[in-house]
């Protein structure tokens, strides 16, 4: 058997022993509680901190990415000022027939192509047509880098 505490007498018949039983039970009971309390509130702290550091992130990530879009939109127009008249014409006349080229392709996909797959295309060109500034700048550099490439070896 265990000592019992020093503060407490020992008890003289079992219904005392019961009764001390009893209160170390209860005793027990609420100190469960409020560990149970203090950890499901640090917890909710955590979780709220959580939640303030991702939302924090989001709009980071979001300021970032308008802040690269809107360089994207400057590098792409400073190439195209750069650009010589007869680059420029060629590019706009190229440009011209190939939305003339994939109008026609994209009749013939539409007649000739299965449904899932053209629902998939589909959602591909939206997402295309939701970043265009993006994609033509893109375009735009591609177009300056060949050019710089083709004035090196020429």
């Amino acid at each position: 058997m265990t000592q019992p505490p020093h503060d407490e007498p020992t008890a003289s018949s079992p219904e005392e022993l019961r009764a001390q039983v009893e209160r170390a039970r209860a005793e027990l009971g609420e100190t469960v509680q409020a560990l149970t309390a203090k950890a499901e509130e640090k917890a909710a702290e955590v979780k709220a901190q959580t939640a303030a550091k991702a939302g924090e992130l989001k709009e980071q990530a979001t300021l970032k990415a308008a802040e690269l879009k809107a360089r994207a939109a400057d590098v792409a127009h400073q190439a195209q000022d750069r650009l010589p008249e007869p680059v420029r014409d060629k590019a706009a006349q190229a440009a011209g027939q190939a939305r003339a080229k994939a109008a026609e392709v994209g009749q013939l996909w539409e007649e000739k192509a299965p449904e899932p797959v053209r629902e998939k295309t589909a959602r591909g060109a939206q997402l295309a047509r939701d970043n265009r500034k993006v994609l033509v700048a893109a375009a735009c550099v591609a177009v300056v880098l060949w050019l710089a490439c083709r004035r090196r070896k020429g």
